[in-house]
């Protein structure tokens, strides 16, 4: 499996082997994310139900259907947006996302949240650096999002329409993956 990031203009491509950690190094315990354990040796979806921050967000994966692929055997990297950053959305928004009708939008909604491959924050900060500053990572869902440092040292993560997301928690490991919590909804270019 490749994974392909672009660093201004120019791709850096590695093997799932080179860029993915061990799923948990001895010496590191995985945070507190909405009031629960995460707990290593489950799924994204496993520990995301047992989130209060992410409820809206597992609903959102259930009506999309995709709590197989992302319970699969991966591995994924979700930008995993709390319930504050979909309440941030004009109103009607979620509900409308939330419609039959709008299956595909909403899939592609959340897959713009998603990178192939286990990325942890000292590979986003590798490829920052190498990047002159910004990197460019490729999400399953056809978005590019652009991940920088801000002024105060935190990961921002740019969507395409230029909509930035703050890493409030990062390197959630997971058996089939890692999760960076965000505060905010990334959307595919309008």
């Amino acid at each position: 499996m490749t994974i392909r990031f672009k660093t201004l203009g120019a791709s850096i491509l590695a093997t799932s082997m080179m860029v993915a950690l061990p799923a948990m190094a001895d010496n590191h315990a995985n945070p507190m994310v909405g009031g629960a354990e995460m707990l290593a040796e489950r799924n994204i979806v496993e520990n995301a139900v047992n989130s209060a921050d992410h409820t809206t967000l597992v609903a959102a994966v259930q009506a999309a259907g995709l709590v197989d692929t992302l319970a699969g055997e991966g591995p994924f990297t979700v930008f995993a947006p709390v319930n504050a950053a979909f309440e941030a959305l004009p109103d009607g928004t979620v509900e409308t996302l939330l419609q039959p009708e709008n299956l595909e939008q909403l899939q592609t909604i959340l897959t713009c949240h998603v990178v192939a491959g286990d990325v942890h924050a000292a590979q986003v900060a590798e490829l920052i650096e190498a990047g002159g500053g910004e990197a460019a990572l490729e999400t399953v869902g056809g978005c590019t999002l652009t991940a920088s440092v801000a002024e105060d040292g935190s990961v921002q993560i740019t969507d395409e329409n230029g909509n930035a997301a703050t890493v409030t928690i990062a390197d959630v490991d997971q058996s089939n993956g890692v999760i960076h919590v965000i505060d905010a909804v990334l959307l595919p270019a309008s």
